[in-house]
């Protein structure tokens, strides 16, 4: 049995201290008591949101309400009177979203958010300076992730021409205004309100009002009424999988946090009586054990918005759930990366996609990584290591893209060297990530700078090398070769979009992003891209930019080998007219099966580590009897907390929209809600249905009596449900874009 961790009690903790007692018995702080506490009080609510407020069973306003008032109850039991910030930046937020033009509400609540917390986290730093004690700026981070994210978003959907936008930036466009209970509830739900992680507000609206289970519309309308109602799966094996995962990280901090204590790293024994080789190795393992803490918290908090249903993307090859919508940590992948854009993408993940959002793809490309950096060290706060690690991590960051262009293509001429090549990379960038990161966790400047000097600043020397002396004398990969492997792999390649890229005109398929000229390695977010089971398809700026790579596509493909290659299918997101005009042309365009494939493909083949790829499979192949043993034993056990139950949505209302045999209403026309039709979220029909979400014959009544006998047949109403969408089709020729409030241009 391991003896936990002694932390010291903060007195600057403002949080209750009920539970002092347990505090004491189990050896922790009475801060990590009370945070454990309310993430396992959500983990069983979360079964609660999930079942009993299911809504198939209860108003979208419920769920608001219930949602927000845990949550504000979590921030006051873990906070004190520090709580107050937690309404005070949103609020004030919220004044701007709705006072502000559109055209610059998103730099306006940037200005604001960012501002309010970095003057929490300055007086933080005054107080309570180097503390890792639970404090207030944490669910303030979060917080100014969420507002800004949704005031890009309505910029986005309000003014910003549709051709302009990424893929990810027309998924996440907000066309209706949030009213304030919508806003403060995805703001202050229990789910993420501690430790995260980052939900975009289309993905927590549709998770509330359940529109999240039918297949989203890929043309902008409705997907020509053959979109099939998606089931509602059920999370216990990722809830337990992701559980399980939490307490063996929490395991590995525990047991190893006393063996290589970071503090020890600015202490003059260790600079002067150790080796350069064992700092290396020290810095390498302090910061290993710091990062399984945050492994337990994120885990932890991504099992508790599983297990609320948040979190589903669709399933995948083998007809598995998945649900990885938000997830904030993909372990496996960033402990085995073999360079550090691999290591980057795996780690805090909505972070990630947050940066990109705001920052990476809307500004130009030559800034892209150095203004990254930048907001992100400037939204941790003022400590002056996180301003050493990432300016570390840009140069870093930016040797590794120059050397693997340098140096990778002549190690893939035999599977020998191309496993060495693997396992090159993954050792250095493990030292790699240990230099560069120490002084994140150190927090001093001159502790980090004193260290650095006893490495003799190493790795930043040589990564300046590489970057501005070694490309003049080594030839990097040859563009005849990229050309051919370009071609070779374009069935499999990324769809870049043309307003990704600033000044490009067409859209091009590329084997991977090693293969770029400008080095471009980002990929675009896989859930906006793959919400469902169904197959979805690439959604490009313009039809006639589409045909002319189809065109082009066509030429270079002689051979019917080459067809069979290339499973890419390509549809715009335009109107209906356009859509028209260019059916003949996509039945010449490749297939593909998920925009995921498109990323994932190409990325095993060309640029994902073989080790790190070989390594999972076998950690999941062994993961399979754990997953039969859950199957078998504790979803039984646990099935009246974690199963879901198989609700589905009820009819959704189209007012003033004839159906043709219809008995819907004594004129036989069904309304249609203007709210459904435009951009805004669709609404439900819980006008029929009780409180136990049951709906209720009435006598007399045939079409009652029939709607019960529908509801009692699973697959007879899956199919009114179809019947149902097809009808408003054939009625429905454009749908207007409907704006809740004055704000349009």
């Amino acid at each position: 049995m391991i003896e936990p961790p002694k932390f010291i009690d903060n007195d600057s903790y403002n949080g209750s201290r009920t539970f002092t007692w347990l505090a004491d018995i189990v050896g922790l702080s009475v801060d990590l008591v009370n945070f454990l506490i309310c993430q396992i009080s959500a983990l069983f609510l979360a079964s609660l949101f999930r079942s009993v407020l299911h809504p198939s069973k209860v108003s979208s306003k419920l769920r608001h309400t219930f949602a927000l008032s845990i949550g504000l109850a979590f921030g006051y039991f873990c906070f004190g009177p520090q709580a107050i910030h937690i309404a005070g930046l949103p609020a004030i937020c919220y004044i701007v979203i709705r006072t502000q033009d559109p055209r610059i509400v998103q730099r306006a609540v940037l200005l604001v958010a960012m501002s309010y917390l970095l003057c929490i986290h300055l007086m933080r730093q005054l107080y309570d300076y180097g503390s890792y004690a639970l404090d207030i700026t944490g669910p303030l981070m979060i917080i100014t992730q969420k507002v800004t994210s949704l005031a890009f978003s309505i910029h986005d959907g309000f003014v910003r021409p549709e051709e302009e936008l990424t893929k990810a930036q027309k998924y996440h466009a907000i066309r209706k205004m949030p009213t304030a209970l919508e806003y403060f509830s995805y703001v202050w739900h229990f789910q993420s309100i501690l430790a995260g992680p980052l939900v975009f507000y289309k993905d927590y609206i549709e998770f509330v009002e359940g529109y999240n289970l039918l297949p989203p519309p890929t043309n902008g309308n409705i997907d020509n009424g053959k979109g099939e109602v998606v089931l509602e799966p059920s999370p216990t094996k990722a809830v337990i999988r992701k559980v399980i995962g939490s307490l063996v990280c929490a395991f590995i901090f525990m047991k190893f946090v006393k063996i290589y204590p970071v503090k020890d790293m600015k202490e003059e024994d260790f600079l002067e009586d150790t080796s350069m080789v064992y700092k290396f190795w020290y810095a390498m393992m302090a910061t290993t054990c710091i990062r399984f803490k945050y492994y337990h918290a994120w885990l932890l908090a991504d099992a508790i918005c599983n297990n609320s249903g948040l979190g589903f993307t669709g399933y995948d090859k083998d007809g598995q759930p998945k649900w990885d919508l938000i997830s904030n940590i993909n372990v496996l992948s960033f402990e085995f990366s073999t360079n550090m854009r691999d290591a980057i993408q795996n780690w805090n993940c909505g972070t990630n996609r947050w940066l990109r959002t705001l920052v990476y793809e809307r500004v130009p490309k030559k800034y892209g990584t150095l203004l990254t950096f930048a907001l992100s060290a400037v939204w941790h706060g003022f400590y002056p290591g996180y301003y050493l690690t990432f300016a570390t991590g840009a140069i870093v960051v930016t040797a590794a893209r120059i050397g693997r262009r340098l140096f990778r293509h002549r190690f893939q001429s035999t599977q020998f060297t191309r496993m060495f090549y693997d396992i090159l990379t993954c050792l250095i960038t493990r030292v790699t990530l240990g230099y560069a990161t120490f002084p994140f966790v150190l927090l001093e400047f001159m502790g980090s700078i004193n260290l650095y000097l006893k490495f003799y600043l190493c790795l930043h020397i040589i990564s300046l090398v590489t970057i501005f002396i070694l490309p003049k004398y080594i030839r990097g990969e040859s563009r005849s070769r990229q050309n051919n492997a370009t071609v070779r792999l374009a069935g499999a390649g990324n769809v870049k979009d043309s307003a990704a890229t600033e000044g490009a005109s067409e859209t091009a398929l590329v084997a991977g992003n090693d293969l770029k000229e400008n080095g471009e390695e980002e990929e675009m977010d896989k859930h906006a891209q793959c919400k469902v089971n169904t197959p979805t398809q690439q959604q490009l700026p313009a039809a006639e930019l589409i045909n002319k790579h189809t065109n082009r596509t066509i030429e270079q493909q002689t051979t019917k080998q080459s067809e069979q290659s290339n499973n890419v299918n390509l549809r715009p997101q335009h109107h209906p007219e356009q859509l028209l005009q260019q059916q003949p042309s996509q039945e010449k365009k490749p297939v593909l099966t998920c925009a995921r494939d498109a990323v994932s493909v190409p990325h095993d083949q060309c640029e994902m580590d073989q080790l790190s790829s070989k390594l999972k499979e076998k950690l999941e192949a062994e993961t399979k009897n754990i997953e039969e043993f859950i199957d078998k034993t504790v979803t039984e056990t646990v099935s009246g907390i974690v199963e879901f139950k198989n609700d589905l949505m009820r009819d959704i209302e189209f007012p003033k929209l004839k159906l043709p045999g219809s008995n819907a209403s004594n004129n036989g026309s069904v309304p249609l809600d203007s709210a459904t039709v435009g951009g805004g979220l669709r609404k439900r029909n819980i006008s029929s249905v009780h409180d136990n979400g049951t709906a209720s014959p009435t006598p007399g009544n045939p079409q009652s009596e029939h709607h019960a006998v529908i509801e009692e047949n699973g697959s007879a109403f899956l199919k009114k449900e179809i019947d149902v969408i097809n009808a408003v089709v054939q009625q429905a020729n454009v749908l207007p874009a409907v704006l809740s409030n004055g704000h349009a241009k």
